[in-house]
C-alpha cells in the first residue's frame, strides 16, 4: 500500500529525516510517535505528496507518486489521499455538507453524486441531523468528524492524519480513536496517525518510533 525508500529531507542546513525505509500494508491502522523534532510531521507530508523529499521514493498502490509533478500529483493526491488535521480547517461560510463535497467538486464530480455520498458519510459518523449546521454551530468532535468525512468523500486509498485528536476533550478524542478502527473495519481504510497519545498509539496495529530522523522501531509489518 505504502512504501518509502531511503526518504531523507534537509531544511537548509537541517537534516530532518535521514534514510526513512518504511512499508504500511492494507487495512492498517499505523502510528507515529516520538519527540517534537523527530520528523514525524514531516514524514506524513512526504508520503501525503505536500512536500517533496530531497532523495528517496514514495510508493502508493505501485505509483511512484515522488516522481508525479503538477497536475497529475494534484490529481492523484485527490483521488488517494484523504487528510485529517489538528485544526480541521473547515471553510467557516460553508456547511458541513457542504465542506465534506468541496473535495468531491475539485475531482469534478457531479454535484448529486457528491451530496449522496457526503450524506452518507455524515450519517455514518452520526452527523446525520448536523449537515446544514455551519462550524461555529458544530463542537469541536463534531468539527473534527465532518473533517473526516471530507477526507473520505473521494473513497481514498489511505487517510494521513497529524494530531488528530490534539485539541478535543476526553471524551471526543476517545470517540475519535474509536472511529479510526471503524474505518478500518467497515470501510478497509488504511490510516497513518502521527500522535503524542500513547493509548491511540498502543491501540494501533503498528507503532512507528522516531528518533532525530530516523525510525528507531516498528518499522516492519508484524
Amino acid at each position: 500500500m505504502i512504501t518509502t525508500e531511503n526518504i531523507t529531507k534537509s531544511f537548509g542546513d537541517l537534516q530532518v529525516l535521514k534514510g526513512i525505509n518504511v512499508h504500511i500494508g492494507g487495512c492498517e491502522v499505523v502510528s507515529v510517535v516520538g519527540p517534537s523534532g523527530a520528523g514525524k510531521t514531516t514524514l506524513l507530508q512526504i508520503i501525503g505528496t505536500l512536500s517533496r523529499p530531497n532523495s528517496g521514493i514514495v510508493i502508493i498502490n505501485n505509483t511512484p507518486v515522488s516522481e508525479l509533478k503538477g497536475d497529475r500529483l494534484a490529481a492523484f493526491r485527490n483521488r488517494h489521499i484523504g487528510f485529517v488535521f489538528q485544526f480541521h480547517h473547515l471553510l467557516p461560510e460553508f456547511t458541513a455538507l457542504e465542506n465534506v463535497c468541496i473535495p468531491a467538486y475539485i475531482a469534478r464530480e457531479s454535484k448529486t453524486k457528491a451530496e449522496k455520498r457526503a450524506k452518507e458519510l455524515l450519517d455514518f459518523l452520526r452527523l446525520a441531523d448536523r449537515m446544514e449546521h455551519k462550524p461555529s454551530q458544530l463542537s469541536g468532535g463534531e468539527q473534527q468528524r465532518v473533517a473526516v468525512a471530507r477526507a473520505l468523500i473521494n473513497n481514498p486509498a489511505i487517510i494521513l492524519a497529524d494530531e488528530p485528536s490534539g485539541n478535543l476533550d476526553s471524551h471526543n478524542r476517545d470517540e475519535l480513536h474509536k472511529l479510526f478502527f471503524r474505518l478500518r473495519d467497515e470501510m478497509k481504510q488504511t490510516i497513518v496517525i502521527v500522535t503524542h497519545d500513547e493509548g491511540l498509539a498502543e491501540m494501533s496495529d503498528r507503532k512507528l518510533e522516531m528518533h532525530d530522523g530516523l525510525i528507531t522501531a516498528g518499522g516492519a509489518p508484524r
